[in-house]
């Protein structure tokens, strides 16, 4: 037996049959293996799962607080939009009342004369008018607004009380010597605002300006805005009559003062609106403005004719206007 063995085990028991149970033993080595990254990667599972749901029940929970943050947000800008309002009616009273005021010499007084270096209304107005003009987003939105919101009425009020202030001696003097800055901020935003956007508080800063103009020494600080020149001959072409009324007599002061210092930029500008000034002389349906502008070309004709001929010993070398 041990030799029939001996013959028949090697051909029952070959290659392949060893070769399989390595297989089946490595496959169970696997099989556990793949058991215990099962079990691993179930318990991972588990402990994802639990910190998805507290990360949802705290999502829900920021979620909560977020509604009741965004209606607490939604009542804060309301109140504070009626607060805005609110401070805003009371600003134009407030200001419609000191313009009313300031037309009388010693409120003028009264105001200058305040233990600040420079008074607040004047402080107020410069910024307020150029955060104002900043807000026109062009000449649609600008035409969108009420014309009588408290807003505008804030403002004109504000150019109102500075056109008062420069209609005093003593208060064009104060912002020919130490409201410069005010000065410059009524001129740049004259630049900035379009044609035919709220000619109302043009015409009021252009009286200031005006006003200012009447002294000496405010005539030759405004003179010296370098662009000056341009932006009367801008305001000329407004189809606002008030405003290229007032923008004329802005015109008028700078003429006076070429006359008195000498020739200047003026006359010899290439933009001076000649033709402009003429149409308003005489198809102006405006009588002060058909008059002023007149006038304008015939102190534009003296002014050419002085300096051409100061002696007026020649009449031939005259430039009519």
């Amino acid at each position: 037996e041990v030799m029939q063995l001996r013959e028949f085990l090697p051909k029952v028991v070959n290659g392949d049959l060893i070769e399989m149970l390595q297989k089946a033993c490595a496959a169970e080595t696997m099989k556990e293996r793949l058991g215990q990254e099962q079990e691993q990667l179930r318990q991972e599972c588990l402990h994802l799962r639990s910190r998805l749901d507290a990360a949802q029940s705290e999502c829900q929970k920021e979620r909560e607080e977020k509604l009741v943050l965004r209606e607490q947000l939604w009542e804060s800008r309301e109140q504070l939009q009626q607060q805005a309002e609110f401070c805003t009616g009371l600003g134009a009273a407030s200001c419609t009342l000191l313009w009313s005021t300031s037309s009388k010499e010693e409120a003028v007084k009264d105001i200058l004369h305040s233990s600040e270096a420079i008074p607040l209304p004047l402080i107020v107005a410069g910024q307020t008018l150029e955060s104002f003009v900043k807000s026109l987003d062009g000449e649609a939105k600008a035409e969108q607004q009420d014309s009588n919101s408290h807003e505008q009425q804030f403002v004109l009020a504000l150019a109102g009380v500075v056109t008062n202030v420069a209609a005093v001696t003593c208060g064009r003097d104060y912002l020919s010597s130490s409201a410069h800055v005010l000065l410059e901020t009524l001129m740049q935003q004259l630049e900035l605002l379009k044609p035919g956007v709220f000619p109302k508080l043009k015409v009021l800063m252009l009286m200031a300006l005006y006003n200012v103009s009447i002294s000496v020494k405010g005539l030759k600080y405004i003179r010296e805005f370098p662009g000056l020149l341009s932006l009367i001959w801008t305001l000329l072409e407004d189809g606002d009559s008030e405003v290229c009324l007032h923008a004329l007599r802005l015109l008028q002061s700078v003429l006076l003062e070429e006359a008195l210092a000498g020739p200047g930029l003026l006359l010899d500008d290439p933009l001076l609106p000649l033709e402009r000034i003429r149409t308003l002389a005489t198809s102006s349906r405006h009588p002060a403005l058909r008059q002023t502008a007149q006038e304008t070309l015939d102190d534009l004709g003296s002014l050419r004719t002085s300096f051409l001929d100061p002696h007026g010993t020649s009449s031939s070398d005259q430039v009519h206007v």
